[in-house]
């Protein structure tokens, strides 16, 4: 493998002519449902603070996606304004709000429940999660048509590793793999350049939406920094079929999946699919996690940070997927 060069903060800036900064950042309390736009975000061990805190599960226990239920699409979920800030702990008064069409309002509370679920299962994963109770069950069960109960998951007993074959000693909650993904509006901007309907970031529901760089840069950067934090480049972000769900009706067409089987396939990109476990997807974004993700308590992401570039992957062939 070619070794990988080095950037610094002045030198990036310099070819850019200007800096790449957060342009915004999008939290998903509930795994699969509407993201919820912030001015800053607090970091913990798993991820931004509240985010895929929870998840919706089946009968048997296992986490539903959109790839499943689509309708997940068009959950809204707010939480407490103040519950973005540092240090900031729930009451018997806070909540974490959730809405759909043609649904009544669903209030949980942030505090935390005295229910357990058993065998719940998000992925790979398998363990035990706190269980909200019969009225969010019931209100999930009614908007999706079957029996559906909402979970928190438990900190206090439960971890969840991410893929040793990508990243070791990093643990998540419920997203899908990693606990960030960035994209570059530059790169939604190309794509869409390509589709004869152009779609929003919403299809591609990343943690961190930067802007200032190349379309696609992010595929390179194999080290960046953000306020003080290092971020690492684990792997390309393959694309599944959550993209081409419209986010604001749930309606599923062929796009954009289809046009960037034309330009961002592992064919069109020449990266090295021998240990790849996700075969024949299109990528866009880059997952990451954060070195610092022991010792990040107390620090923030917010939109207008600065995105130092410290090091790049020589070529596509050096990117993992």
């Amino acid at each position: 493998m070619a070794e990988e060069r080095t950037h610094g903060t002045s030198a990036a800036v310099a070819a850019a002519g200007a800096p790449t900064t957060v342009k915004s950042i999008f939290i998903y309390p509930i795994k699969s449902c509407k993201g919820v736009s912030v001015s800053k975000a607090p970091l913990s061990p798993t991820g931004f603070v509240w985010d895929r805190h929870w998840v919706v599960i089946n009968s048997k226990g296992r986490g539903y996606t959109q790839r499943v239920e689509p309708k997940l699409a068009l959950v809204q979920v707010e939480l407490p304004a103040e519950a973005f800030s540092f240090g900031w702990e729930p009451n018997n008064s806070s909540y974490l709000v959730v809405r759909a069409p043609g649904m009544a309002e669903l209030k949980v509370s942030l505090a935390k429940p005295d229910l357990r679920s058993d065998g719940v299962s998000v992925w790979e994963w398998s363990g035990s999660a706190l269980d909200e109770g019969d009225e969010a069950a019931k209100w999930f069960t009614d908007f999706l048509g079957k029996p559906s109960r909402l979970v928190r998951f438990n900190e206090e007993s439960e971890t969840r590793p991410t893929d040793p074959q990508y990243a070791t000693g990093f643990n998540v909650k419920f997203p899908d793999a990693f606990p960030y993904l960035l994209i570059s509006e530059p790169s939604l901007d190309a794509l869409n350049e390509q589709l004869k309907e152009p779609v929003s970031i919403n299809r591609f529901r990343p943690n961190i939406f930067v802007s200032g760089c190349e379309p696609f840069a992010e595929d390179l950067w194999k080290q960046i920094k953000v306020n003080e934090l290092t971020f690492r480049g684990i792997m390309l972000c393959p694309r599944c079929k959550v993209p081409t769900i419209d986010q604001e009706d749930a309606t599923i067409g062929s796009e954009p999946r289809k046009t960037m089987m034309k330009f961002r396939s592992a064919e069109a990109l020449e990266v090295n699919t021998a240990t790849t476990k996700y075969k024949g997807q299109p990528y866009l974004g880059q997952m990451l996690v954060c070195e610092d993700h022991k010792t990040n308590k107390g620090k923030i992401v917010s939109v207008g940070d600065i995105i130092e570039v410290e090091k790049v992957f020589p070529s596509y062939a050096d990117v993992a997927v």
